[in-house]
């Protein structure tokens, strides 16, 4: 399958709609413990949901030349992902069709040929079988171009490679619906991979996207963002779409309403950000510090274009607040002014218990710069330097401060989830991002 056009910028020619939706009608079925650690449940979504979503395997900016390629693991499977002699990005299965061994090995690489390192079955960049030795010694006859490596769906947008095992699946932009187009306005395909993270954890994936889809946690899992964020949910809006992903608007940029207290330690978590936009911390002293929010997103829109940043297609509220979508079934984009942080869980390929759960940084370095200070990792990074990947198991590696304290709880949830005293959830209505996330997912393995 050929990739689509990938013209993310070109699609945003309007702003955001940030309209609140009518919430659906939500039930109130158990969300009941066995499905985050059952064989037969795990089994049923690889059939019923992972096999037929849209999934990222990488960032465009990984295979800019003919024959650069890339691999993405889910579950049991592998993808390649390899840009052709005509520019086109396509995904197979990295099995090769003589005897099943994996035709590349690695993340990423650059081959003008897909070759098999076992007996040397050679593949063009389209999956075609080109070559095979001894072709003439098959007595069923060659196996050239009629035995190719198997596709799978292929699309480019907001600067990533997404793939789906579904050849039936609807495009990615139906997949998206209408967070496509608010997606768009940030230069999604200009951010740089600058933190690439992998952690297995002995927990099931769907408490990571749990998390992910309520805020009803961050003051106890997070409570060094009430001088700099509003978490209250009486103050934040979400929004639940047709298509099973949810938005939230949480504004930031200045401490929670509910603070009392804690002025230096805003103007001190906040001092990098508002000398960068020429803004004097004292000035926000004496009661003041509700007023940064404005304050800097006015500083943005007029010295946005100076400093190398195009705010053109964004709201006020964009240059200061925390944009976090949660795309189902596995994927947050928590986007910022200057970038996105992307979290995501896969599936382990045999235990339901375990899951891996990757981070990713992606940077939008200002128009001619080299080097910048990331605020919300909170240290300096180059553009010309690509983002290691670190892998490793609970407390060997970092996602960073504030993603570690999520994945620091997600094991212990895990075995109370096997406790006798636990049957089933009781969740507030803040909490309904979560409920509307297991109702489609109970949706699409009954389908």
């Amino acid at each position: 399958m050929t990739a689509s056009t990938d013209l993310p910028r070109a699609r945003a020619k309007s702003l955001a709609d940030i309209s609140k939706l009518a919430d659906p009608p939500l039930g109130n079925a158990p969300i009941t413990p066995e499905r985050y650690f059952s064989k037969e449940w795990a089994d049923r979504e690889w059939d019923k949901v992972w096999t037929r979503t849209w999934q990222i395997a990488g960032t465009q900016a990984q295979i800019p030349k003919a024959g650069d390629w890339l691999t993405a693991d889910f579950g049991p499977e592998t993808i390649v992902c390899v840009r052709g002699d005509d520019g086109q990005v396509r995904a197979f299965y990295n099995v090769c069709q003589h005897r099943g061994m994996p035709v590349v090995s690695g993340e990423q690489g650059n081959s003008k040929r897909l070759v098999c390192p076992y007996h040397g079955w050679a593949y063009d960049l389209a999956g075609k079988l080109k070559v095979v030795p001894d072709e003439s010694d098959f007595v069923q006859g060659s196996p050239c171009g009629k035995l190719n490596m198997v596709a799978v769906q292929c699309e480019l947008w907001a600067g990533f490679v997404w793939i789906n095992m579904d050849l039936d699946a609807a495009p990615l932009r139906d997949f998206m619906g209408p967070i496509a187009d608010q997606i768009d306005t940030y230069p999604m395909d200009r951010m740089v991979r600058t933190h690439w993270v992998t952690i297995e954890g002995n927990f099931n994936w769907k408490l990571v996207q749990d998390n992910f889809n309520e805020s009803y946690h961050v003051p106890f899992v997070h409570p060094q963002t009430k001088f700099v964020m509003e978490y209250a949910y009486n103050q934040c809006q979400f929004d639940l779409y047709p298509e099973g992903h949810a938005r939230m608007l949480m504004p930031g940029a200045a401490p929670t309403k509910q603070l009392r207290g804690g002025e230096n330690e805003t103007l001190e978590m906040m001092a990098n950000e508002l000398a960068f936009w020429g803004l004097d911390p004292d000035q926000f002293r004496g009661g003041k510090t509700g007023e940064i929010r404005k304050a800097l997103q006015k500083a943005k829109r007029e010295k946005g274009a100076e400093k190398g940043f195009d705010f053109s297609t964004y709201h006020d509220d964009q240059l200061t607040d925390h944009w976090h979508y949660t795309i189902f079934p596995n994927l947050s984009f928590s986007l910022k002014p200057d970038g996105n942080i992307w979290l995501r869980a896969r599936p382990h390929e045999s235990d339901p218990e375990k899951c891996y759960f990757d981070m990713w940084y992606m940077t939008l370095f200002p128009a001619g710069t080299e080097r910048y200070y990331s605020q919300s990792m909170s240290e300096w990074v180059d553009v010309s330097v690509p983002g290691p990947h670190i892998q490793g198991k609970v407390h060997e590696v970092s996602a960073g401060p504030g993603i570690d304290q999520d994945v620091s709880v997600w094991e212990h949830q895990q075995r109370g989830l096997h406790s006798r005293g636990y049957k089933r959830d009781y969740l507030a209505f803040q909490e309904r991002r979560v409920r509307y996330f297991h109702q489609n997912l109970e949706k699409w393995m009954a389908d």
